[in-house]
Parts: structure tokens; sequence; C-alpha cells
């Protein structure tokens, strides 16, 4: 009688956390996000995507303005007042003087400064790339964290159910007359369910903490209406995410599998990387400014005309106006310690750019192959877990189940491997999520730039 009732409370304790989950799960719809809708809210509500739009327009608006010649100067004054009197018409050389001038640009140093402008633009929607596909990467990262603790929780209260109805036998046998229970069985199963309960903490702090994380980026950011954005209060907070693992595909698989991988092929695709294409654009800027400081070498013209009123004698004879008009330009003649040095600046810092790129390719293609090696890994010990492990802790679940309550077994035998069960099917969706995390990963790292095809062919000779 013992055995049976026994086994009963086990399979209502195994059915019951099925039936409360789903009603949790039906209760809580409306506050659940995907992953996809986590990455379009993410990118739709950016503030840093709008503020580059807008740092953009500037340098747009400022390759205009630097193609422009400085506004002319303009002099008005009195020339050659007698101290003696201040009569203006008692000597010939006072006049009343109006004079203009205008500077010219050094060579086609404003041609060129506007250029520069117009090219370092370009860096603008490269960065906005990067940052929506490093978005996808983090949001994704977050989602999964909330949602390896939310299932790791569900599986936990599974167990717990269990357990508390496996304590609750341990009493009541070890109170029988007839039960072989011993008081260290039912200690044993009150510890089991304390360590549940800290384990329930450890992995709600876990999900408060991912859910927190991932509330800031799904922050709605409205442009023309600041006010809402800074309205933090009324901003809704994600309650849990969606209960199924997302697919991910890997980008450019076929090109990663052993058989096929060249690091070779590998640079070309890191290359065009929003980063990478970047880097290239600040090359050509470089580039540019070794152009702008060369231009030092080039004497600076200017123009100035001038007219000259003079009041005609006292004795009524009239005296002729006066007009002038002349050139002026400097003379770098001592360019050793300015224009050279300036120059020599300019070709080191167009170097060392070139180095940048070098190094980023560099660390992207560690950072592939790293997250290559681990997703080999755990895609071997997902076959392992699903093939064996789960199984094997299942049936040794079971087989201890069944000897206790054919007493030839030991209850701290069930509680063990009750507790193995768990802690594999916990680990195994671990396995699943370090995965997804892995091709996210390495999907940002193989982000492909998608720049206009102007702008991509001045950067083909920095390749």
């Amino acid at each position: 009688m013992k055995h049976n009732y026994f086994l009963n409370i086990v399979l209502i304790a195994l059915t019951l956390p099925i039936t409360v989950a789903a009603k949790t799960a039906a209760g809580e719809q409306r506050h659940t996000i995907s992953l996809e809708q986590a990455i379009q809210l993410a990118q739709q509500n950016d503030p840093w995507l709008h503020g580059n739009q807008l740092k953009q327009r500037a340098v747009e608006q400022s390759s205009v303005a630097a193609n422009t010649l400085p506004d002319p100067k303009v002099s008005i004054g009195m020339m050659n007042l007698p101290t003696d009197g201040w009569d203006f018409a008692q000597e010939g050389m006072t006049q009343f003087k109006v004079g203009v001038s205008q500077m010219f640009g050094r060579g086609d140093s404003l041609a060129i400064k506007s250029n520069q402008l117009k090219l370092s633009a370009t860096q603008f929607p490269l960065q906005r790339q990067d940052r929506e596909a490093k978005l996808q990467s983090n949001v994704t990262q977050l989602w999964l964290d909330a949602y390896l603790a939310q299932r790791t929780i569900a599986l936990i209260k599974q167990d717990r159910v269990l357990f508390e109805q496996i304590a609750e036998v341990a009493k009541a046998s070890y109170s029988s007359v007839v039960g072989k229970t011993r008081q260290q069985d039912v200690v044993r199963a009150q510890l089991e369910l304390i360590q549940l309960e800290d384990r329930l903490t450890v992995e709600q702090q876990k999900l408060e903490t991912a859910i927190a994380q991932l509330n800031e980026w799904l922050h709605i950011y409205d442009a023309s209406n600041l006010a809402a954005a800074y309205d933090f209060d009324n901003q809704t907070s994600i309650l849990t995410v969606s209960g199924e693992l997302p697919r991910l595909e890997l980008a450019y698989a076929q090109l990663l599998k052993p058989a096929n991988y060249s690091r070779n092929e590998l640079a070309k695709l890191l290359i065009n990387h929003p980063v990478n294409r970047a880097i290239d654009v600040k090359q050509q800027v470089s580039e540019q400014t070794i152009a702008l400081n060369k231009q030092q070498y080039q004497p600076q013209w200017g123009v100035n005309a001038s007219y000259g009123y003079r009041e005609d004698m006292p004795s009524g004879m009239s005296r002729a106006d006066l007009f002038s008009v002349g050139v002026t330009f400097d003379l770098p003649l001592f360019t050793e310690n300015k224009q050279d040095k300036q120059v020599a600046a300019a070709i080191a810092e167009s170097e060392a750019v070139k180095t940048d790129k070098l190094l980023m390719v560099k660390q992207m293609i560690s950072a592939v192959e790293k997250e290559l090696k681990l997703l080999n890994r755990l895609s071997d010990r997902q076959a392992l877990y699903a093939t064996q492990l789960l199984k094997q802790a299942h049936y040794q679940a079971e087989a201890a189940l069944t000897a206790y309550t054919s007493d030839d077994g030991d209850f701290a035998e069930v509680v063990r491997a009750r507790i193995a069960e768990l802690n594999a099917r916990i680990a195994a969706l671990k396995i699943d999520v370090d995965a997804l995390k892995a091709v996210s990963r390495i999907n940002y790292l193989l982000t492909q730039a998608t720049q206009p095809a102007a702008a991509q062919s001045h950067s083909l000779g920095a390749n």
C-alpha cells in the first residue's frame, strides 16, 4: 500500500507543474515579447541613431561652407586730417577713404577641405549600420539570458513540486511504524527543498537583471516628442520573454565549414564590415589632410581696392578723388619647421590609420575563430545530451524510484537521481542558449556594409 501511494503522489506531482505553467503563460501572454520584436523595438527607439544622422547633416552642411571664400573686409576712415584746424578742405592729402579687401584660399585648400568633409560624412551611414548590427547582437544576448533564466525557473518549479511531495511522503513513512524511512532521509528531503528555493532565487535575480537591461533598449524614443521620452514612469516594462527558442541561422555557413574554411576568404568578408569600411573612409580623410597640408606651400593671395574722396580747395578749385588697387600675398619661404613638419605629421597619421584596419581585421578573425570553436564544442555537447545524457539521467531517476518503492533502494539515491536529472535538463538548456549566443556574435562579426556604390568606390584602394 505504501508503494502504490508513493507512486500515485509522484505521478500527480509530475503532471501538476505542466498545468500551472500553461495557466501562467496564458495569463501573461499580453506581456510577452519575442526576440524579433525586441530587436525591432531597439533599433527603432535608439536615440544614438537619430543623433548620428544629425551629426552627418552637420558635417555635410560644413562641407558646403568650407568651399566658400571668406567674407570680404570693408574699411572706412578719415585720412590725413590737419591737427591745427581739423578742416577737411585745408590740405590736399586729406580724404575720406572707403576700401574693400578679399582674401582667397591657399592653392586648392578650400576645395580639398570641402571634399574632406564630404568624405568624412560617409562614415556616418556605416556607423549606423554597425550600431544596428551591434544592437541586434546585444539585444539577442540579453533576450537569451532572460529566456534561460525564465525556463530554468520553470524547470526548478516543476521539480520543486515533486520534491515537496517526496518530502511529505518521507515524513509520512518516517512517522509510520511500518515505514523504512530514516530521519536523515526526511532531513535530506528538506535540505533539497531549501537548496531548490535558493536556486530559484538566484535564477529570479538573473531574470530580473536581464529584463532590466533589456528594458534600456526598449525605451520608447520619439525625436518629435522628447518630453515623452523623458517620461520614464510611463514606459512599459517587459515582464516575460517568449517561451520558445528562436531559430538563428549562421551567416555564411558554407564558408565557415572546416572543409571550405580559409582565413583569406574570411578576411575579405570582414573587410566589408561597417567598422572596417569606416576605417577606409578615415584613411581617405587622412589622405585629404596630407593634400591640404601640402597647400601650405602655396602663397595666399588677396586683392584690395579703395576710393578716397577729397574736398575742393578753399579757393574753389576742385581736387581729384583717389582710387587705389593692390594685391597681397605671403611668401612661404621658411618651411622647414612648419609646412614640412605638418605634411610629415599628416603622412604619419595616414599610415597609422592603415595599421588600425589591419589590427581590426586580425581581432575579428580571432573572434570569429573563437566563436566557431565554441560553437563546434557546443554542438558536440548538444548531440551528447540529446542522444545519451538526458535519457540516462531520466532512466537513472526512474530506476532509483522503482528500487526505493520496491524496498530495494535508498531514499538518498532517489533524491540524487532527481537532482541529477534536473541539472542535466538545465545544462542542456544552457547549451542551446549558448549556441544561439555564439551564432549571434558570429553574425555580427560577419555583418556586411551596404554603403552606396559611389562612396564604396573610394575605399577600394584601401583594401
